[in-house]
C-alpha cells in the first residue's frame, strides 16, 4: 500500500472471489478477456470479483452500484470478511482481514465494524432496546449503560418511544431504523450497507436515504453502500463505484459519473437519472475560500435538492448560499454550474 493507504480507513487491493474448483484456472481465463458465462461454461466456476482496488477514506461514503449479479454483495462480503476472498488484500481500520485471526476479527466487529442488510435481521423475542443495544451486551457493557445507549440512539434515528415494543409491531422502515441504530450502538469507525433500503416501499425508502444523510453530517463514519437503484447512489455517495460482471467500470463523483460516463453501460443509467431531485447544493456548490458574502443571497442547507434550489437562480446573477446543519455558510451555488450539469446530462 501507498503512503495515501495508510490515511484510508478501507483499503482493497486485487481482490477476486472465484467460486468453483478450477480457481486459478477461471482466474487465468478473465485475465485473458473471457465473460462470467464463458468462464463457467469451460471450468463450471464463476467469476464474482475480479482483480478489484480501491480505497475510502475517513468520512466518505463511497456507493458501489450495480445490476442484480454485477457482483457488488459478493464484493462487499468480501471486504467485511463474511467471505474470504480468492486472491487479494483488505485492510479495515489498519487491520489486514485476510491476515487476521478469528479472535482480531470478531474484536474489529465488535469495536470498530458493523453491517446493516437488507433483512433487518431483528430478534423478534427481544425488545426493539435489546435488539439496539445487542452489541453491546457482546461487549460485556453492563445493562443499564446500554440501555441508556440504545434509547439515545432509538432517538437519533426518529424512534423515541418505541423501545419497549417487539420488532413485529414496528413497521418495514421502523425496523430498518432499528437495525441502524443497532449498527451505531457499537460507534464503529466504518459501516458497511447491502442494499438496506431495496426491500421499502418508494416513500420510506426516500426518508431513509435522507436519514442517512442527516446521520453522517452529524456522525461523520466511514460508509460502504451496496446499491442497485443509481438514484440512490446519486443522492448518498461522495464516490460511485459502478459495478459490471464482477469488474468496476467506472469510479467517480456524482458530478464526474453523470457527466463523463466511462461507457454505454454507464451512459444507460444516467440518461433518465433525475439529476435534479437526486443531486444536492453541497454537491456543486464551491468553497467560499473567505469569499464575502451579500447578506441579501438566499440561504439553503447542504441536502437542499438543485430542483427546490432552482427558483432561485433562475432569473439571477447572484448565487445562493450554503450552509451547513449549524446555518453556518460554508459556499455558493451559481446558477452557471448548475446548468451546466443539466444541459450535460440531458445530452
Amino acid at each position: 500500500m501507498d503512503t495515501a493507504s495508510q490515511t484510508a480507513q478501507v483499503c482493497v487491493e486485487g481482490v477476486w472471489k472465484v467460486f468453483g474448483r478450477k480457481a486459478r484456472e477461471a482466474r487465468a481465463m478473465a485475465n485473458d478477456g473471457a465473460s462470467r458465462e464463458q468462464i463457467q461454461t469451460a471450468t463450471g466456476s464463476v467469476v464474482a470479483v475480479r482483480d478489484i482496488t480501491f480505497e475510502v477514506a475517513p468520512g466518505e461514503t463511497f456507493v458501489v452500484m450495480g445490476l442484480s449479479g454485477s457482483g457488488k454483495s459478493t464484493l462487499i462480503r468480501c471486504v467485511s470478511h463474511l467471505v474470504e476472498p480468492t486472491e487479494g488484500r483488505v485492510e479495515v481500520c489498519g487491520t489486514e482481514l485476510t491476515q487476521a485471526d478469528g479472535a482480531t476479527l470478531r474484536d474489529l466487529r465488535r469495536q470498530k465494524m458493523a453491517m446493516v442488510f437488507q433483512h433487518f435481521g431483528l430478534f423478534p423475542h427481544r425488545k426493539v432496546v435489546d435488539n439496539v443495544a445487542y452489541g453491546l451486551e457482546v461487549q460485556g457493557v453492563e445493562r443499564q449503560q446500554r440501555h441508556e445507549r440504545a434509547r439515545e440512539l432509538l432517538d437519533t434515528v426518529g424512534l423515541e418511544g418505541w423501545g419497549d415494543h417487539y420488532p413485529q409491531q414496528l413497521s418495514g422502515g421502523m425496523q430498518q431504523r432499528v437495525g441502524l441504530a443497532r449498527a451505531l450502538a457499537v460507534d464503529p469507525e466504518v459501516l458497511f450497507f447491502d442494499e438496506p433500503f431495496s426491500a421499502l416501499d418508494p416513500l420510506i425508502r426516500r426518508d431513509m436515504q435522507d436519514e442517512l444523510i442527516d446521520l453522517q453530517l452529524k456522525l461523520q463514519r466511514t460508509l460502504v453502500f451496496i446499491t442497485h437503484d443509481f438514484a440512490e447512489a446519486l443522492k448518498l455517495a461522495d464516490r460511485i463505484a459502478i459495478m459490471n460482471d464482477g469488474t468496476f467500470v467506472q469510479v467517480g463523483t456524482p458530478v464526474e459519473i453523470l457527466t463523463n460516463p466511462a461507457d454505454d453501460y454507464v451512459r444507460a443509467f444516467t440518461q433518465d437519472a433525475p439529476v435534479a431531485k437526486v443531486l444536492q447544493a453541497c454537491t456543486l456548490m464551491r468553497p467560499l475560500d473567505g469569499a464575502a458574502i451579500d447578506p441579501g443571497w438566499p440561504l439553503v442547507s447542504m441536502t437542499t435538492p438543485l430542483e427546490a434550489v432552482l427558483p432561485h437562480l433562475l432569473g439571477s446573477t447572484s448565487p445562493v448560499v450554503v450552509c451547513d446543519e449549524q446555518q453556518a455558510p460554508v459556499g455558493v451555488l451559481r446558477g452557471e454550474d448548475v446548468a451546466g450539469v443539466l444541459a450535460e446530462n440531458r445530452g
